[in-house]
């Protein structure tokens, strides 16, 4: 399960959420409406360690190597 950034279309949060998959529907803890992902922040692989191959969009990826 990872924790993916997000961001809020309506206050502008930022926040880190774990989900079971890059797929699941995630909402701002503030305003309650659904959050998009935010592909600014640091992108690690499966192991943890930083990649520099990952643009952090699962669903193009072909997984963490």
């Amino acid at each position: 399960m990872p924790f993916l950034q997000y961001k809020c279309t309506k206050c502008g949060k930022k926040f880190d959420e774990l989900v079971r998959s890059y797929l699941d529907e995630v909402n701002c803890p503030d305003c309650k409406i659904k959050a998009e992902r935010d592909y600014s922040g640091d992108i690690y692989s499966a192991t943890g360690k930083p990649t520099k191959k990952c643009s952090g969009n699962c669903k193009t990826c072909g997984g963490c190597h």
